[in-house]
């Protein structure tokens, strides 16, 4: 059975806004062998829509760009949506029955499985579908943006902890 993982860049006050914070070099390397070893990742819309970014090759990418771009390409995507009627290259719409669509995922596949956008993770998590979240903290204050938990907090147990890549700090945590 797969595990289903949300995990995002967060600022000290809770937010997620990649336009304000970019990550480290080795932070992005730590991404890069993190998406080559996922199952698969499950998107919303929004965030889907953002991440077709690395469908098509770019000149001026370096090659740790490269490098993300190949493996997020290879893996195999599933984008929540109701107003999408068509997605790129090896992703698929996920419609209707989100518990049941998703469900069946976790239990025909095996490894992780990311799931991308703090909206869809919210409803995977009031179904009870996720099975563990990791914040990689920056040390950054916003005061503003889109909050990594769209909705109440869950009962969570701390995991594990650790540094990556200089000052980012991934706090693993479960259902309590």
């Amino acid at each position: 059975m797969a595990k289903l993982v949300f995990g995002m860049n967060q600022s000290l006050d809770g937010y997620v806004d990649h336009t304000k914070f970019l990550p480290s070099p080795g932070l992005f390397r730590h991404f890069i062998e993190q998406v080559r070893g996922l199952t698969g990742m499950v998107y919303g819309r929004r965030l889907y829509e953002v991440m077709r970014y690395w469908d098509e090759d770019l000149a001026e990418w370096d090659a740790e760009e490269r490098d993300f771009a190949a493996a997020w390409r290879r893996q195999p995507k599933w984008v929540v949506s109701r107003t999408l009627s068509s997605v790129g290259p090896n992703a698929t719409i996920l419609g209707g029955d989100l518990e049941a669509a998703v469900g069946a995922l976790k239990a025909r596949l095996a490894g992780e499985i990311d799931v991308g956008g703090p909206e869809l993770a919210q409803s995977l998590t009031d179904l009870g579908l996720i099975d563990e979240y990791q914040l990689y903290l920056h040390p950054v204050v916003l005061g503003e943006g889109k909050p990594f938990f769209a909705g109440a907090r869950p009962p969570l147990r701390l995991v594990s902890s650790d540094r990556i890549a200089g000052d980012v700090i991934r706090l693993t945590y479960v259902p309590a």
